[in-house]
C-alpha cells in the first residue's frame, strides 16, 4: 500500500516519492492489456526484466455491485492469495475503465489493499469503448475526467494514475495532461497515438507529443508506443526524457523484450533478447499450470498464438490444432502443441547449423519498413508491412536502406532506417 506512516498520520506518497519509494523507479513496464496482462503473464514478464506491470482493464460498472462475484473472480481474483500479493505480483497497478465516479470509487476501494495504485483507462479506442462510453471516448469531457481522477485522489489510500492518448495538436495534448495532473494523477502514461489510430490504421506513435508532456508536468511520465526491440527502450528514454517505457503488443509477441542484453558477440546478444519462442510458450504454460489462480482459456490461447506467431504460418497443422482447443481444463493440450513446436524448431535450427549458417546470416530486412525479420524459431515482434510506396513515404524519415546498410543492421541490432517504422 502506497502509504507512509508518520508520527501524526498516514501520508499517501505522491509523484516522484511514490515512483521511487513504492514502485522502485521502474523504467520497463508491461501495459494493461485486455485478457492478456493477467497474473501468469505478469509473472513471466517479471522473469524477463519487467519492473512494473498493470492488470488487464477492469470495467468499474461491472465490478462495483456487491453481487458481481463472478466478474470480480474473473477480473481480479484475490481469493487464492496470489493476485496482487507481495510475493507474487508487485509492484502492480490495477486499471479500471469508468464513466461514473461513484462506481469507480466503489470498485477501486475493493482492490486498493491488493495493489500499489489505481489507473484510469482514458486511451482505449475500440468500438466497445465507444459503446460503453469510456476510454478515449471521454477525451472531450474534461470535467468528467477530472471528477473520475479526483474522487480517487481524495478517497483512496493508494495513488491514482492515468493512461491517455494524444490530440492532433501538441498544445491540446499538453493542456490535457496538465488537467489530469491537476485532478490528482500521480503518474501519466502518454500513448503517442490518436484515438483514430487503431487496427490497420495503427501507424506510428508520435514521440514529440510525449516529450512535450514530460516537459510540461511535474509528475513521472511513461511513454507508450513504437517499442518493438530492446534498443527502442533506450532510444525512447533518450528522445523523450520520460521516466519509463511501456510496451503492449511488442511485449506480447516477445515477453523477453525487456530482458537485459548480455555482453558478448552480436549473435549471443540477439538470441538472449529473442529466445526460442517454443521455450517461452512452455515456460508460460508451466506458470499457468502451477498457479492456484485460474487463467482464462482465451488468455492462454491468445498468448500462444502471439508467442509462436513466427512459426505458426509454416506449421499450419499446429496452428489448426491450437485453434480447435476448447474447454476449461486444457493446459495439457496446449503443452503438447508447444512441445511439438519446440521439436520442430530445434530441427530447423539444427539444419541451419549443418549448413554453417550463423544467426546473422539468416536475418532479413522487411523492405517496406526496414525492420529486421529473425529466423522463424526465435521470438520477435509482429509488425504490419506498409501497404504501398506512398504509405512508406508518408511514414518514413529516410529511404529504403541500401544493401550495405542492411548488412550493418543485421549485426548492430538496429533498423536500417534512421527512424524505425514501429507499429506498437
Amino acid at each position: 500500500m502506497a502509504v507512509q506512516t508518520t508520527s501524526d498520520h498516514p501520508r499517501k506518497l505522491a509523484g516522484y516519492d511514490f515512483y521511487h519509494q513504492i514502485l522502485g523507479s521502474p523504467k520497463l513496464i508491461v501495459a494493461p492489456m485486455v485478457d492478456q496482462s493477467e497474473l501468469a503473464w505478469r509473472i513471466l514478464s517479471r522473469r524477463y526484466g519487467a519492473q512494473l506491470c498493470y492488470t488487464p482493464m477492469i470495467n468499474a460498472k461491472m465490478f462495483s455491485p456487491p453481487s458481481a462475484h463472478a466478474y470480480r473472480a474473473q477480473a481480479f481474483n484475490t481469493s487464492c492469495l496470489e493476485e496482487g500479493s507481495s510475493t507474487h505480483d508487485r509492484p502492480l497497478i490495477v486499471q479500471f475503465c469508468a464513466n461514473n465516479p461513484s462506481q469507480l470509487l466503489t470498485s477501486a476501494l475493493a482492490v486498493q489493499d491488493h495493489c500499489d495504485a489505481i489507473d484510469i483507462n482514458l486511451g482505449c479506442p475500440q468500438d466497445i469503448a465507444r459503446k460503453g462510453h469510456y476510454g478515449s471516448f471521454l477525451m472531450d469531457e474534461w470535467e468528467l475526467i477530472h471528477d473520475l481522477i479526483n474522487v480517487l485522489h481524495e478517497n483512496l489510500s493508494v495513488p491514482v494514475t492515468a493512461k491517455f492518448r494524444i490530440f492532433p495538436s501538441i498544445e491540446k495534448t499538453v493542456a490535457y495532461a496538465k488537467m489530469l495532473e491537476s485532478a490528482g494523477a500521480q503518474i501519466l502514461t502518454c500513448h503517442g497515438r490518436l484515438r483514430t489510430q487503431r487496427g490497420q490504421n495503427t501507424g506510428l506513435a508520435d514521440w514529440s507529443h510525449i516529450k512535450a508532456v514530460k516537459e510540461a508536468v511535474r509528475v513521472p511520465v511513461f511513454a507508450n508506443g513504437n517499442i518493438l526491440f530492446h534498443e527502442d527502450v533506450e532510444k525512447c528514454l533518450r528522445e523523450t526524457g520520460v521516466d519509463g517505457v511501456m510496451s503492449a503488443e511488442g511485449q506480447l509477441y516477445n515477453p523477453a523484450l525487456f530482458a537485459p542484453a548480455p555482453s558478448g558477440n552480436p549473435s549471443s546478444t540477439l538470441t538472449s533478447a529473442h529466445p526460442p519462442h517454443a521455450d517461452l510458450a512452455l515456460e508460460y504454460l508451466a506458470i499457468v499450470k502451477n498457479l492456484k489462480t485460474p487463467t482464462s482459456t482465451s488468455a492462454v490461447k491468445g498468448h500462444l498464438f502471439k508467442i509462436m506467431h513466427p512459426a505458426l504460418g509454416r506449421e499450419t497443422d499446429l496452428r489448426e490444432r491450437l485453434g480447435r482447443i476448447r474447454g476449461s481444463n486444457v493446459v495439457e493440450e496446449y503443452i503438447e502443441i508447444a512441445k511439438e513446436m519446440k521439436q520442430r524448431m530445434e530441427r530447423d535450427a539444427a539444419e541451419a547449423m549443418k549448413r554453417r549458417q550463423m544467426i546473422d546470416d539468416l536475418i532479413t530486412i522487411e523492405p517496406t519498413t526496414g525492420l529486421r525479420v529473425l529466423p522463424h524459431w526465435l521470438s520477435q515482434p509482429y509488425f504490419r508491412p506498409l501497404k504501398s510506396p506512398t504509405e512508406a513515404l508518408k511514414r518514413a524519415s529516410s529511404p529504403i536502406p541500401s544493401h550495405e546498410e542492411v548488412k550493418r543492421a543485421r549485426l548492430s541490432g538496429q533498423s536500417a532506417r534512421s527512424r524505425c517504422l514501429h507499429t506498437v
